[in-house]
């Protein structure tokens, strides 16, 4: 049996739990998240406790035990906690600002690249260090938005140029080498 699947998730007080059929919704003080979850596994729900049991050893349902507990955790800790990325702008010229909800990114381009806030999703923006946090309740949406603002203009290997994770680090590589005499 999975070890994470055994697991009973616990939903602490204020947080609203509701299954009907294979629709899960949680909503909380974060906001609200519902999901379709697959129809195999069997989620109960009793003494603030969500646990998920799958019906058969089949391959399908052991790959779904655990995932259905990880979404329904990370749901719970999305409305209750909320998730973020931070991101760090490293270049000379390269800028970040807010514009409403929405960012306008400067990263070294013919012109500044204006990026729409997705729904459930909040920047902050500190411009001193050129750093942006993307803040929401849906791990999977705050993840998608974060990177698709490092594919704007991803980290170099020679100088370390653009952006990137606060927790990534890059590899650096030589640049080309002087060319001897006599060549």
């Amino acid at each position: 049996m999975s070890r994470i699947g055994k697991k009973p998730v616990s939903v602490p007080s204020g947080v609203e739990f509701k299954i009907s059929g294979t629709k899960v919704d949680v909503k909380g003080p974060k906001g609200q998240l519902c999901r379709n979850l697959h129809p195999n596994m069997k989620i109960e729900f009793k003494d603030n406790e969500v646990t998920v049991t799958r019906p058969s050893d089949g391959r399908l349902d052991r790959s779904l035990h655990g995932l259905t507990r990880t979404l329904i955790s990370n749901m719970v800790q999305g409305v209750t906690e909320g998730y973020s990325k931070q991101l760090n702008i490293v270049g000379v010229g390269y800028k970040v600002a807010l514009k409403g909800r929405d960012l306008v990114l400067n990263l070294g381009h013919s012109h500044p690249i204006d990026y729409p806030a997705p729904k459930g999703i909040e920047f902050e923006v500190d411009g001193k260090k050129n750093t942006i946090i993307v803040k929401g309740s849906n791990k999977e949406v705050v993840g998608q938005t974060a990177a698709e603002i490092r594919s704007f203009r991803p980290p170099e290997p020679y100088k370390g140029k653009g952006v990137m994770y606060s927790t990534e680090r890059i590899k650096r590589k030589a640049g080309k080498a002087a060319v001897g005499k006599g060549s």
